[in-house]
């Protein structure tokens, strides 16, 4: 099972938890395409050698193609609001889902309090294609086991 990994990837701290969760998520046998490790990097061939512009086309390629491939879509929401690649990278894998693969889980990761929107934590337009929103790691693990043995959309309605 593939899950593309959907976090902002600027700062430190983003860094290594982006790593230290890929790394768990490995470790109990998921397959993680992590855009910072395994995407178009200024300092990996052959995007060494590209322009700024067509290493901006190879990311966007690599990357939309990587999340029409996987089975589901991890959105690290944390952050006072959550970070604009991912929200298009979103919108990419909620089409995608719609159009082609129904059995796609588009699932968030929130664990941050802070909020940019008074009286609500996420936009609608983030929220809605989010079909579950865990907010601890253990939380988000329990969801992953399930759909991972059963690779059907669950009910998240109901207790795990």
């Amino acid at each position: 099972m593939l899950i593309y990994f959907a976090a902002p990837l600027f700062s430190q701290a983003e860094l290594h938890f982006n790593q230290y969760l890929t790394a768990k998520l490995e470790l109990l046998n998921y397959q993680v395409f992590l855009p910072q490790r395994d995407g178009a990097e200024r300092d990996k061939p052959p995007y060494d050698k590209m322009t700024k512009e067509e290493r901006r086309l190879a990311m966007f390629q690599l990357d939309t193609a990587k999340i029409m491939e996987a089975d589901v879509f991890l959105f690290i929401l944390d952050g006072r609001v959550p970070d604009e690649g991912a929200c298009v990278e979103l919108g990419v894998a909620y089409t995608h889902k719609k159009l082609q693969h129904p059995n796609k889980l588009i699932i968030g990761l929130h664990t941050d309090i802070r909020a940019a929107f008074i009286g609500s934590k996420l936009n609608p337009m983030i929220r809605v294609p989010l079909e579950y929103i865990a907010t601890t790691e253990k939380e988000l693990l329990q969801v992953l086991r399930h759909y991972h043995n059963f690779q059907i959309l669950p009910d998240f309605t109901k207790e795990i």
